[in-house]
């Protein structure tokens, strides 16, 4: 797998400047400042281009995944899916194709490890978790895959939001001491049993109106090759992380 830090290139749906016109305008100007190379995908139907998009295993590399999460099963939502083999014919990219059920924000990575929550499972229930597990590891070219329970309030079921590499051996990991321990308790055992080190940091998103906001989560941020980009939001952990 190609590491956050190690990145040189960024994609973004055109959905987000027409949908976010003014966030895009200044993260816009926050890419350019950084000198990171960047270009809109054509053709999408949602911001979430992490989700939808290939998955980068090499250089050249990219395996397409089936992009149908229980999520997105209504009427409504299901118009959001985007063509993916569309917008990679459009910006020249070959995907190797898999059958099995991903979103790539459940996919938390480092060079020879990944980090998934059992959502994974519940989107494809007609493979045996041994096979899965298998499939997974060869398509992702890695060495030990881990898994964590989801949070119950995450509809999506991403692991993207609950913990992130930071080196080869190590994690940062949300503070979960705010929500129930059955869960708490479960993630940190899981995180104890990969073996990797960790490090919590604050979560407080618990004055959030709706479950489009995510103020208080900082884990999900972007990093490229010489550049990290943290969201803040006007709350006393903001100093605490940055």
């Amino acid at each position: 797998m190609i590491p956050d830090n190690k990145t040189n290139f960024l994609y973004l749906a055109d959905t987000l400047p027409k949908k976010y016109p003014n966030f895009y305008a200044r993260f816009e100007n926050l890419l350019n400042d950084c000198k990171i190379n960047f270009k809109l995908l054509p053709k999408t139907k949602d911001v979430w281009a992490v989700d939808y998009m290939p998955i980068q295993i090499d250089i050249n590399k990219f395996v397409r995944f089936v992009y149908n999460p229980i999520y997105l099963q209504s009427k409504k939502y299901l118009k959001t899916i985007s063509d993916v083999d569309k917008i990679c014919d459009l910006i020249g990219i070959e995907t190797i194709k898999s059958n099995i059920i991903i979103d790539g924000g459940n996919v938390t990575k480092t060079t020879d490890k990944v980090i998934m929550t059992d959502r994974i499972f519940k989107d494809n229930p007609t493979f045996e978790r041994k096979e899965l597990i298998k499939e997974l590891l060869e398509h992702f070219q890695i060495d030990k895959l881990f898994f964590v329970p989801e949070q119950p309030k995450d509809f999506t079921g991403h692991s993207d939001g609950m913990v992130r590499f930071i080196d080869e051996q190590t994690v940062i990991i949300n503070d979960y001491k705010g929500e129930k321990e059955e869960f708490s308790r479960a993630f940190e055992i899981a995180i104890h049993n990969t073996g990797l080190d960790y490090i919590k940091i604050p979560y407080n998103p618990y004055k959030n109106k709706s479950y489009n906001q995510a103020n208080g989560d900082y884990i999900n941020y972007l990093q490229m090759e010489n550049s990290i980009f943290i969201p803040t939001f006007g709350i006393e952990e903001d100093e605490q992380v940055v």
